[in-house]
């Protein structure tokens, strides 16, 4: 993808780690001040997050419209099943990714979070349709609004933990967002990686438990 193209989708949400406090947030459809937990929507065609005030989020995400309301239930999905060949069969170059289901592409899409944004990778069909066969779970995600979030990242003195959410498409980009605030020189900095692990943590705490095996 093009750097530009990569930027548009977590636009929106690519200030939230450093943002004052002080500041209002708006209505990018109506102008009406937000409170902290108001609603997106996000743009099929440009990826492009936007934030909405409840009333604006009803008239405009219609499932014909323009607009798809991004939903705000975290899932976190237990005995989730994807050994180490199959990760490796993905092709991410990192231990984090997100797959979801794009309508204007027609297919599974996988980004990574990186410093320059949210990167695409090449997507084995043979591979995901293996994972997902696997994991019953993720038949049902919402295209476009719904994300599969992966963290494979060990943490010192937690062993090797792998971590699988259900997540909401803006929680991904507000990662990568993150990600790009904190992120210094080569390996990063420490900061950031305390940044990682305090969003995956505050996503852990808000996340419902369920299987991934199955239907929810």
């Amino acid at each position: 993808m093009e750097s530009a193209d990569r930027n548009t989708a977590f636009a929106t949400l690519s200030g939230f780690a450093r943002r004052s406090r002080a500041a209002v947030e708006r209505c990018e459809l109506c102008s009406a001040p937000l409170g902290h937990n108001h609603p997106h929507l996000v743009e099929p065609a440009s990826r492009k997050l936007v934030c909405a005030c409840e009333p604006c989020a009803i008239l405009f995400s219609s499932s014909d419209g323009k607009y798809k309301r991004v939903p705000q239930r975290i899932r976190q999905l237990a005995n989730f099943r994807m050994s180490d060949a199959q990760w490796d069969s993905l092709m991410i170059p990192i231990n984090m990714a997100f797959f979801f289901h794009s309508t204007p592409a027609g297919k599974v899409l996988s980004l990574y979070p990186s410093p320059a944004g949210p990167t695409e990778s090449l997507l084995s069909f043979d591979s995901w349709s293996e994972i997902e066969d696997q994991n019953l779970i993720l038949k049902e995600m919402q295209a476009d609004v719904e994300a599969l979030l992966v963290n494979r990242v060990a943490r010192a003195n937690e062993g090797d933990l792998h971590e699988y959410f259900l997540a909401p498409i803006d929680e991904c980009y507000k990662l990568t967002g993150l990600i790009r605030a904190y992120w210094r020189g080569l390996s990063g900095g420490s900061e950031v990686w305390v940044e990682i692990k305090r969003f995956f943590a505050e996503l852990k705490e808000r996340a419902d438990l369920i299987s991934g095996e199955q239907h929810a």
